[in-house]
């Protein structure tokens, strides 16, 4: 049964949410260990018209962008609350933000109201006043603001004027709300600038309800949902106004208090990006290694079981990655083959599952009933993993652009190593990245298989890039056609599979183009290696830019202080070496074009803010950039 709310516009479920769910609890925030505050939908509803009512008295005007300059926490939500009532545009980002980019945001946005999470983002935005001269307000969330600061004010000062204010503010918020259109912008996102360039996302009302009309996982009162992910990323926003459309709760957890977190919550449901599942695999394996060799040994058939059992049941319900069409006689051959395997090993599997695999399950809280990956492409062997072992992954794929799913998978099309079907009342089409030819579309589905870009149309996609027009139609069409840039094909399953991202091709200096990410995946498994990039563009052959894992290179013997003395050791680059030959050869799908036979260790360790984005993508022309000599060193010889 769908429990969701349906109202037209973010403003009216926030509204609707408090009025039905209440009592209920719909934020919790950590105190101290096992101890969590809650706060109520009907509570939170009335803090954020009380705050609206508070900004409208400073003069925020409607469908004017306010900054929104924090990390999760519910004052994050509160704040969200009060911009949706007053009719304004939320403008979010974290405390990682760059000087440059709070420079960029605030002129080119035009913003005259802000919200900050503390003193410490309060300075540096004090230290650029002459830069961002529009600015005249800043509300401070926590800790107490200097009184002699002029248009310095704090999130309770403001709650408090709101609340105390005459029926005059609050009819006009009231009025305010009535006066929404689904067509109004609710937020202007500005992307982290993987390849340039922050641009401004323009996404409207109707987009976010159109994900919430849409999104596959039903949730209710009773589920709970850890935050984890940046909130001001969309991915994790959508999520968090889902579970206050179903009535469920969100508990803020941080990276430093996951596991614990995990633990005292038990979570029914969370977003996740790829990186959370790669470490956590990464611990798994380690302490498999480490175990006694009887342990080690029940784990392996434990898993052999799981893995085999699961294929099974997969093929017969036809959850298998199919690239190509399958007869008749082989698809009853098949399924007679994998029907008695899997009666075969449905006794041995439920002993070794309920023995050994549940242990693994508790590490996640042990109720978790789904989580979507996002933000990046989860490795195929970590995907089957935790699939296998029954940790339920539904990987998903979307962008920024589009609010952000475009396809997920739902658990009767969990296809592993795809990110499922599309949203309803989207439509994809993949389009051949040379000519511009559609090879699949709804109406010519007989290019299965193909690959090509990935072009979408729907509710979801964004209204364009904000004073932007040039970049709006380089990627926005007359007809609704966004071009995503990435690289996919339509299984024959009807999935859509994930390729690689046009514009991070690599094409060599022979003509060979290849994509980056299925390699970086790969050797990011190692775990003497905590991230890498290929170079090559326009080269003979491609390379690598490797950030070592220092502990790692010490359990291993190797005695040594920093990144820079590190890569100074022969034994270092040795280890490096192998750990590549193992992981990307010819013979496991990779071209020999395809194999780095060199590589560079960094002297630093990549930072969110800096090489990578808040979701761990690699800012690739920010890294060329930086290690552009060591480059060019590389390709001398």
């Amino acid at each position: 049964m769908n429990h969701r709310l349906h109202s037209p516009h973010l403003a009216q479920l926030y509204l609707d949410a408090g009025e039905r769910y209440g009592e209920l609890p719909a934020f919790a925030t950590k105190i101290r260990t096992e101890e969590w505050e809650p706060v109520s939908f009907s509570r939170l509803a009335q803090r954020g018209w009380n705050l609206a009512v508070g900004l409208a008295e400073l003069g925020v005007l409607e469908q004017e962008p306010v900054g929104l300059f924090s990390d999760n926490r519910l004052e994050w939500i509160l704040s969200d609350y009060a911009i949706q009532f007053s009719g304004a545009i939320t403008v979010p980002r974290g405390t990682d933000v760059t000087t440059d980019e709070l420079k960029y945001m605030f002129n080119h946005a035009g913003i005259r109201v802000a919200v900050v999470e503390n003193r410490q983002l309060l300075d540096r935005i004090d230290a650029i006043r002459e830069d961002v001269p529009e600015l005249e307000h800043l509300i401070l969330m926590e800790g107490e603001h200097r009184e002699s600061a002029p248009g310095l004010h704090t999130l309770a000062t403001l709650e408090k004027l709101g609340e105390m204010a005459g029926s005059g503010g609050h009819e006009e918020i009231k009025d305010r709300v009535e006066r929404l259109d689904p067509d109004n912008l609710f937020t202007i996102i500005y992307t982290s600038g993987t390849t340039g360039r922050p641009k401004g996302v323009m996404l409207t009302h109707r987009n976010m309800i159109s994900q919430m009309e849409g999104i596959p996982i039903d949730l209710t009162c009773t589920d709970r949902v850890l935050s984890i992910l940046p909130v001001w990323h969309i991915f994790e926003r959508v999520f968090e106004v889902y579970t206050i459309c179903s009535g469920a709760c969100t508990y803020y957890s941080s990276v430093r208090t996951l596991g614990d977190d995990l633990r005292e919550v038990e979570p029914t449901f969370m977003g996740s990006a790829p990186r959370l599942w790669e470490n956590l695999y990464q611990r798994i394996l380690g302490s498999v290694q480490d175990a006694h060799w009887m342990r080690r040994g029940l784990f392996n058939l434990a898993y052999w079981l799981a893995h085999h059992y699961r294929y099974s049941l997969s093929t017969l319900r036809g959850q298998v990655l199919l690239y190509e069409s399958e007869g008749t006689v082989r698809k009853i051959m098949k399924r007679v083959f994998h029907l008695v395997r899997w009666a075969l090993l449905l006794p041995w599997y439920g002993f070794f599952n309920a023995a050994v695999l549940e242990p693994i399950r508790q590490s996640t809280g042990g109720s978790l009933k789904a989580t979507v990956s996002g933000g990046g492409a989860l490795p195929f062997e970590i995907d089957q993993f935790f699939n296998d072992v029954g940790i339920p992954v539904l990987e998903g794929y979307g962008m920024t652009e589009t609010s952000p799913v475009i396809a997920v998978r739902t658990f009767d099309q969990l296809v592993v190593g795809a990110v499922g079907p599309w949203m309803p009342k989207t439509e994809i089409r993949i389009v051949d990245p040379e000519n511009g030819t559609p090879v699949h579309t709804l109406e010519n589905p007989i290019g299965r298989g193909i690959r090509g870009e990935i072009q979408v149309r729907g509710p979801q996609v964004m209204k364009g890039y904000y004073k932007d027009s040039e970049e709006t139609d380089a990627v926005l069409d007359d007809d609704g056609w966004l071009r995503t840039g990435d690289l996919g094909m339509v299984t024959w399953n009807d999935c859509l599979k994930i390729l690689g991202r046009k514009k991070a091709t690599v094409v060599l200096s022979s003509g060979e183009n290849l994509e980056p990410e299925p390699i970086e995946m790969r050797i990011n498994q190692s775990p003497l290696i905590d991230h890498c990039m290929v170079v090559g563009q326009d080269q003979k052959k491609i390379a690598l830019l490797i950030v070592p894992n220092m502990d790692a290179f010490r359990e291993a013997g190797l005695d040594v202080e920093s990144l820079h003395d590190l890569s100074s050791l022969p034994e270092a680059k040795e280890l490096i070496r192998s750990e590549i030959r193992l992981r990307v050869h010819t013979g496991i799908g990779f071209k020999p074009y395809e194999c780095p036979r060199e590589f560079r260790l960094l002297p630093e360790p990549f930072e969110t803010g800096r090489e990578l984005t808040s979701l761990f993508k690699l800012k690739r022309h920010v890294i060329e950039s930086v290690y552009r000599d060591l480059i060019d060193d590389i390709y001398k010889t």
